[in-house]
């Protein structure tokens, strides 16, 4: 009998995936985690019943939650991830000699130590002497800290369930004060596709363009998010992410991706009508 797991975007809609085994599955204090195995999509880990990652597409949320800011911002030094517990965006930082600190702020240390076995391709991004990373709550750890980072990342999983106080207004007020004075934002904006997810779209623009004065949205195709459509936000104090994007700095780097390229970078921000319309919208 052929086992599948459905990853149900709305009540009339999901993501079936057939399944060869069940790798890991355990309730921790913060969600359910599960891990499969599948043809498609390799090795993919759920939480609460929606898949986080899969390794067959992960590198194309990666790549663009870390390279957009860093092809714009001229000296990242000190960069806050906040979720990340599997490894994947400190991996990628991890290309950047001049970064020279990494925290990484994870509630579950199940998640994370569920990633170093069964996802040692992301997880080696840990293992970086730059990384520390924190078990906490990250809209906690965020209260306490200003002028400290160049770039903020918000891997959060979603505006749902124990990381709901990171999309908060709040949180993007702590974001702001914990930037420095050119520091840069980037978060998950999720799928504005579905109807169901519309109001949580708008809602995350609302308060991004509200709290810094640079704000744009930018796109990614990735087959195992909600309609295979995400976007991510990008809010600066001060750097626009096509303006000041320095094409021949970060590509001298020759840093290998699968999926960024600079030209990519200015095609992401050119986004379908229909998205301009409600982003518009949100700023006023």
């Amino acid at each position: 009998m052929d086992l599948w797991f459905s990853d149900y975007h709305t009540d009339g809609v999901n993501l079936s995936v057939k399944v060869e085994n069940q790798l890991f599955g355990q309730q921790t204090d913060f969600q359910r985690l599960d891990v499969f195995k599948s043809e498609a999509f390799g090795r993919f880990i759920s939480s609460d019943g929606s898949i986080v990652f899969a390794e067959k597409d992960e590198f194309v949320y990666d790549e663009m939650v870390v390279h957009v800011p860093m092809a714009v911002h001229p000296n990242v030094e000190n960069v806050l991830v906040i979720g990340g517990g599997d490894g994947g965006v400190a991996r990628e930082l991890s290309y950047y000699d001049e970064i020279k600190r990494i925290d990484v702020v994870e509630p579950d240390r199940v998640f994370v130590d569920v990633c170093k076995k069964y996802f040692p391709d992301n997880a080696c991004g840990l293992d970086d002497k730059r990384v520390t990373v924190y078990y906490e709550d990250g809209l906690r750890f965020l209260r306490s800290k200003q002028n400290e980072y160049s770039l903020i990342i918000n891997d959060a999983i979603d505006p749902l369930g124990h990381t709901a106080g990171l999309f908060t207004k709040e949180f993007y007020g702590n974001c702001y004060r914990a930037l420095k004075e050119d520091g840069i934002m980037v978060y998950q904006h999720g799928s504005p596709f579905y109807d169901e997810d519309e109001d949580s779209c708008r809602a995350m623009h609302r308060k991004a363009s509200k709290s810094f004065p640079v704000s744009r949205v930018y796109q990614a195709h990735i087959p195992t998010c909600s309609s295979g459509y995400w976007l991510f936000g990008f809010a600066s104090k001060k750097y626009h992410p096509l303006k000041d994007l320095d094409e021949r700095r970060w590509n001298e780097r020759k840093i290998k991706t699968w999926y960024y390229t600079t030209n990519l970078h200015r095609g992401a921000f050119m986004l379908p009508r229909y998205v301009e319309d409600l982003l518009e919208e949100e700023e006023g």
